[in-house]
C-alpha cells in the first residue's frame, strides 16, 4: 500500500507540475513545461542499482549479416540463372522460406539480422532488359549471342563471356548506363526493396551496390553502403567503372563517395573485396594505377575503406602458406590459381599484396613513411553469392551461382575453365562462406553503420559464434574468470578495431580474448592471437600465439599447442559430435616480446573442431561421388578486427 501511495503521489506531483506550467504558459509566464530527469530524481532519487546490467552504454550482442549479396539485377548473376529480386533477397534473409532459382524450397536455420543487396553498378538491370528482348541490345552481335545462349540453357557460358567482355571494356550498344531509364528503374527498385523490408530493431535492410573494377580480369571490387534512407540514396546513381561516366580506379570511386555524401547527406563507406583474385593489386605499397602511393592516397583510402572482406565463397583471404610457412592453419579455403577470369595465372610475388595479414603488416611500414596506415581495416565476412540467397551454412549451402544450387553435378563440374591458360577452378572449391558480425548498440542502419566505421566487427566463415577481443595495459589473469568480460574489457581497455598508444613505462599490452560457440554449431578448438610488427630496421615479422585451447591440452613455452584437437567427423553420414572441444574459451594474454618503440598489430582467430564441409553433405544427401582431391571436412573459424599499437 505504501508503494502504491508513493507512485500515486509521484504521478500527482508530475501531473500538477505539467498542469501548472501549462497554465503559466497560457498566461505568458516564462515557465518550462518539460518534466526533466532532474525533477523526477528530486521526488524519487535514483539509487545505486543491484543489477549489473543497468546503465550499460556499450554493445551487448553481435548482429550477423551479409554485406555482399547479388540478385538477378546483376548482369552476371542473371545470366547464370538468378531470377530472385532484391525484395526476394531481403525476405529470405529475414527468415522467409522461398523457392530458389532452381525451384527448390529453401530457408535459413535462423534469420539474419541485416543484409546489403550489392548488385553490380555496371549494367544494373542489364539482364532483365536483355531478356525482355530489348531491340537495341538484340541488334548487336553480343546481345543476340547472349540472349540465344541463355534461352538455349547455356546461361553459364553467357555469364563467363559477359564477365570477360566487361573486363575488357567491350560491352554492346544499349548496355544500361547511369542516366538511362532502365538503369534508373533498376536502382530505384533496389532502394524500394530496402525501404520496404527495413524494420529497425528486428531486421536492417541496407541500401548499397558493388563497384566492379575488373580491368584485365583483376578483381578490385568494393561494396558501397549508405547509412541513411532511400530518399537520400535516390539523389545519386551508383558509380560505375565504364568510361566516360565511370572509372576503374579506386581513387575516382573515393572522389565519387565525397560527392555522394555532399549530395545526399548520407554517410557512405566502402568495403574492399577479398583480394585473392586481384593478382597483387588489392594492397599496393609502391604505386597504384601508375601513380606513386603518397600521403593523399593512404589518407583517402583509410578514410573511405574501414573494412575488408576477409572471407567469402571465392576463398578466404587471411593468410597464405607461402607467406606464413609457420602457420599450420594458413592453408584454409585458398584460391591462388589466377585472377578472376583465369586469364593470368598467379605468381608467388603477387601473394603479398592480396592477403590481409600481409596488408596489416605493410600498413605499419606505410604509416611510418607517410603518416597514415591505409590498411588499418576491420574484418568482416560476406557471401558474394549470385543467387539472392545468403545461405552460407555448410549443411544448407545454396552455392555461389544458380548452377551451383544443390544438385548431383555441382561437385564435379568446373566453375572456371580457361583453355588458353589451363586455369581450372572446380565447383567443389567454392566455399560456404561467410558472414559479418557487428557489435552494435541496436539493430538499425545507423547503429550498424557506425559500428562498421569504428571497426567493432569480425568475420566468420559461417557459424554464429560470439567473439570478444579487448586490449589494454592492466588486464589480469583473474579477469578471465569474470562472467561479464565485456564489462572489464570496456572499462580497462579498447575493443576490436581500437588503438593502444604510448605504452606506460615498464608495461606490455594485455588482451582479453573470449569466444562462445554457435548454439547450433561445433565446439571450439582454440583461440589464437596473431601479432604482426615492424622492427627498427623496417623488417616485417609475424607470430601466431595459442592463448586458449580446449580439452586440457597444454600450450608450450613458445606459445603454441601442437597437439591437434582430433576429429569426430563421420563422413559417411555427414555428421559429427561435440564430444571434443569446449563450448567456450577465454584467456588473458600478455605480449611476451613487446617493444614499446615498435608499431604492432594484433587480431584474434578462433577455430572450431573439425566438421563436415558442404561437399560431405552433398555426397550423403545426393549420392554424388567426390572427384579426387575434394575437401570434405574443415575447421570453421572467426577473425576479429585488429587492435593496433602505435608508439
Amino acid at each position: 500500500m505504501k508503494h502504491g501511495k508513493l507512485v500515486f503521489g509521484l504521478t500527482c506531483i508530475l501531473g500538477l507540475t505539467i498542469f501548472q506550467s501549462a497554465s503559466a504558459a497560457d498566461k505568458g509566464v516564462g515557465v518550462s513545461n518539460t518534466v526533466t530527469k532532474e525533477k523526477v530524481e528530486k521526488v524519487f532519487p535514483q539509487k545505486p542499482s543491484y543489477s549489473p546490467y543497468a546503465g550499460r552504454n556499450f554493445p551487448t550482442r553481435p548482429y550477423f549479416g551479409d554485406t555482399h549479396l547479388h540478385t538477378g539485377f546483376s548482369m552476371d548473376a542473371g545470366a547464370f540463372g538468378a531470377r530472385l529480386t532484391p525484395a526476394d533477397a531481403y525476405r529470405f534473409a529475414r527468415g522467409d522460406e522461398l523457392q530458389s532459382n532452381t525451384g527448390q524450397p529453401v530457408k535459413l536455420s535462423r534469420p539474419l539480422d541485416f543484409l546489403v543487396v550489392a548488385d553490380h553498378s555496371d549494367g544494373m538491370g542489364f539482364f532483365p532488359l536483355l531478356m525482355s528482348g530489348d531491340r537495341k541490345l538484340l541488334a548487336t552481335d553480343q546481345g543476340r549471342k547472349w540472349y540465344d545462349q541463355i534461352k538455349s540453357g547455356k546461361g553459364a557460358d553467357a555469364a563467363i563471356d559477359i564477365i570477360v567482355s566487361f573486363g575488357k571494356g567491350e560491352m554492346p550498344d544499349g548496355f544500361p548506363l547511369p542516366g538511362t531509364k532502365a538503369y534508373r528503374s533498376a536502382w530505384q527498385q533496389t532502394i524500394d526493396a530496402a525501404e520496404q523490408y527495413n524494420d529497425p530493431g528486428r531486421f536492417t535492410a541496407f541500401i548499397g551496390f558493388e563497384w566492379t573494377s575488373n580491368t584485365g580480369g583483376n578483381n578490385l571490387h568494393r561494396n558501397i553502403l549508405f547509412r541513411e534512407n532511400g530518399n537520400k540514396a535516390s539523389l545519386v546513381e551508383p558509380y560505375t567503372t565504364m568510361k566516360p561516366l565511370g572509372s576503374d580506379n579506386p581513387e575516382d570511386l573515393w572522389k565519387w563517395m565525397t560527392t555522394a555524401e555532399e549530395k545526399t547527406g548520407s554517410d557512405v563507406l566502402a568495403i574492399a573485396h577479398n583480394g585473392n583474385l586481384s593478382n597483387g593489386l588489392m594492397f599496393p605499397t609502391i604505386e597504384a594505377f601508375g601513380k606513386k602511393i603518397d600521403k593523399d592516397y593512404v589518407s583517402t583510402r583509410a578514410k573511405w575503406e574501414p573494412l575488408y572482406e576477409m572471407t567469402q565463397t571465392k576463398g578466404t583471404g587471411e593468410a597464405h602458406p607461402y607467406l606464413s610457412p609457420n602457420d599450420e592453419f594458413a592453408d584454409f579455403e585458398i584460391w591462388d590459381k589466377a585472377n578472376l577470369d583465369g586469364t593470368v595465372p598467379k605468381k608467388k610475388e603477387m601473394l603479398e599484396y592480396e592477403y590481409a595479414r600481409s596488408a596489416l603488416k605493410n600498413g605499419l611500414v606505410l604509416e611510418e613513411k607517410l603518416g597514415t596506415n591505409p590498411y588499418k581495416f576491420g574484418m568482416i565476412g560476406s557471401s558474394d553469392a549470385h543467387t539472392g540467397l545468403a545461405a552460407m551454412e555448410e549443411e544448407n549451402f545454396f552455392g555461389k551461382t544458380a548452377p551451383q544450387e544443390p544438385g548431383p553435378e555441382r561437385m564435379t563440374k568446373a566453375f572456371v575453365s580457361n583453355p588458353q591458360t589451363g586455369v581450372t577452378v572446380m565447383d567443389w572449391e567454392v566455399g560456404a562462406s561467410g558472414y559479418a558480425a557487428v557489435w552494435a548498440m541496436e539493430n538499425s542502419r545507423a547503429a550498424l553503420f557506425d559500428a562498421m566505421e569504428r571497426k567493432e566487427t569480425y568475420a566468420t566463415t559461417g557459424p554464429r559464434m560470439l567473439v570478444r577481443f579487448f586490449g589494454g595495459w592492466d588486464f589480469k589473469p583473474e579477469d578471465a574468470h569474470n562472467r561479464l568480460p565485456a564489462d572489464i574489457g570496456y572499462a580497462k581497455g579498447v575493443p576490436m578495431g581500437g588503438d593502444l598508444t604510448a605504452a606506460p613505462s615498464g608495461k606490455a599490452p594485455t588482451f582479453i580474448a573470449a569466444a562462445l560457440k554457435d548454439p547450433l554449431g561445433a565446439n571450439l578448438d582454440r583461440i589464437q592471437i596473431i601479432k604482426g610488427w615492424v622492427d627498427k630496421d623496417g623488417k616485417l615479422h609475424e607470430r601466431v600465439h595459442d592463448v586458449a585451447v580446449s580439452d586440457g591440452r597444454e600450450i608450450d613455452e613458445d606459445g603454441r599447442c601442437m597437439t591437434p584437437v582430433g576429429s569426430t567427423v563421420d563422413l559417411e553420414n555427414a555428421t559429427w559430435t561435440n564430444t571434443i572441444g569446449d563450448p567456450e574459451l577465454i584467456a588473458v594474454w600478455q605480449d611476451p616480446d613487446f617493444d614499446p618503440n615498435l608499431r604492432a598489430v594484433y587480431y584474434v582467430r578462433v577455430l572450431e573442431i573439425p566438421t563436415p564441409r558442404w561437399t560431405a553433405y552433398d555426397a550423403k544427401r545426393l549420392g554424388t561421388k567426390p572427384v579426387e582431391g575434394t575437401t570434405m571436412t574443415l575447421q570453421e573459424r572467426a577473425y576479429t578486427s585488429p587492435i593496433w599499437y602505435t608508439p
